[in-house]
């Protein structure tokens, strides 16, 4: 780890993927080291004296590799008494999900507090140090996952966590290890923080950038006039305001049955797909019969340059089609412009734009997902300009989202290497790779 020195002398741990350790660590069982490994449970939600009391109760949705201070919910005094599983643990224990999708994710309690059935806690320990161990089961989270990918739903066992074996130095050493840690992730994680708040502000700049030019155009000095839309405000005076299938050649809608997925085949492109503008075929993995695809597609087939809109979960995302070779899922509307009339790409970009989003909101329906009939699309509106100006501006656009994209991937790639390297860090400081008892920590 570059300006980190390792330890004099070593020995082998006798633990094939552990190897060499120092030579005054030791092997320790987890089951061994601490007095309480426990779980909890969740109070039956339809009974109002479980709930709303004064103890704090931490759901897996609460670990997210910091301090809790806090919990979303409480649990009442009442709760205690009927469950015998709903015990509170004491400020300082570690915790770490079980099961589902935050499988692995840890947490230290900054207070006193119960947990649901899916949180494993460690407490009360005179081999093992709170926060060193918190950062061995961080560094040691990936072989925890693969150790719960067996058949179904992934799942950790308070007995696989019991039986955990892992290398310690004494408690004086481990605390000093955790307290390098605690300072050195907290620099790191600074500087991502940094990062992804420069994220935010370049998908905000993107943001602003397509509604001004989707609704004022490129050229400042053209004359201006009064939109009639309220929350729009001026539009050049040449620009129309219209209805969004006015000047459309189709709008189809995908939604129906559900077709047969198979491993392979013709590509099908779902809500989840598109995202950011574009088609992603990274997001999700799915395909349909090839000798199915006519009877799939048979209300219109791709074609490059048309408008995807998807209507539901997510909704509102929009991207062209890159690829004629794609089967179109249910909660899409596919659209095409009329060549002499109405831009493909400006129209996306119209749609990417915050009035778009605000005007599609103002019309959705649904309880639990918001999502948009295509007969509703009509009510939608949509500023044009003339059609040599809509590729003007979807052009300049493009160059423009290219150069804001880059960038992104840029920073995206620093906070790739700062998150690696503070795991390379915790790795070796808790395997004891490298020796870190002498490094000074500035005090608050």
């Amino acid at each position: 780890m570059g300006k980190y020195q390792g330890y004099e002398k070593y020995k082998d741990s006798g633990v094939e993927w552990l190897g060499e350790i120092p030579e005054h660590w030791e092997i320790w069982k987890v089951t061994h080291g601490f007095k309480n490994v426990g779980s909890g449970t969740t109070p039956k939600s339809d009974n109002p004296d479980f709930y709303d009391g004064d103890i704090p109760w931490i759901t897996t949705s609460e670990l997210r590799e910091s301090v809790i201070e806090d919990t979303s919910q409480k649990v009442t005094k009442e709760a205690l008494r009927n469950y015998s599983t709903l015990k509170i643990y004491p400020k300082g224990s570690v915790a770490i999900a079980m099961y589902g999708a935050t499988i692995g994710r840890l947490g230290i309690l900054g207070i006193d507090a119960t947990v649901n059935q899916a949180c494993c806690v460690f407490s009360e320990s005179e081999v093992f140090h709170l926060p060193f161990f918190y950062y061995w089961l961080w560094m040691h989270r990936p072989n925890l996952i693969a150790l719960s990918a067996g058949g179904g739903q992934p799942n950790l066992s308070q007995d696989d966590l019991k039986q955990l074996r892992l290398a310690i130095p004494p408690l004086e050493e481990q605390d000093a290890i955790a307290q390098f840690l605690d300072h050195k992730t907290s620099q790191i994680d600074a500087l991502i923080s940094k990062k992804e708040a420069l994220l935010e502000k370049l998908d905000e700049k993107r943001t602003a950038l397509i509604s001004h030019a989707v609704t004022k155009g490129l050229d400042p000095t053209v004359p201006m006039k009064d939109s009639g839309i309220e929350w729009l405000g001026d539009i050049p005076a040449h620009w129309e305001a219209v209805g969004l299938t006015k000047y459309l050649q189709s709008l189809v809608d995908y939604r129906g049955k559900t077709p047969e997925k198979t491993k392979d085949g013709v590509f099908l492109v779902t809500a989840k797909n598109i995202k950011n503008g574009v088609i992603d075929y990274s997001l999700s993995q799915e395909f349909v019969k090839e000798d199915e695809y006519d009877e799939i597609m048979r209300r219109g087939k791709p074609e490059i340059g048309d408008v995807l809109l998807t209507t539901e979960a997510p909704l509102g995302e929009v991207a062209n089609v890159d690829d004629t070779n794609i089967a179109l899922a249910q909660r899409i509307i596919k659209m095409q412009g009329k060549t002499d009339s109405l831009d493909n790409y400006f129209l996306k970009y119209w749609m990417l734009g915050a009035f778009f989003y605000q005007n599609l909101q103002s019309l959705c329906t649904g309880s639990t997902a918001l999502g948009i009939k295509a007969s509703k699309l009509c009510l939608l509106k949509v500023i044009l300009p003339p059609l040599e100006e809509q590729k003007k501006i979807a052009q300049y656009l493009r160059e423009k989202i290219a150069e804001i994209d880059q960038q992104k991937t840029k920073i995206q790639q620093a906070i790739d290497l700062l998150k690696e390297y503070r795991t390379a860090l915790i790795t070796n400081a808790v395997t004891g790779k490298i020796d870190v008892r002498q490094v000074p920590i500035p005090q608050p």
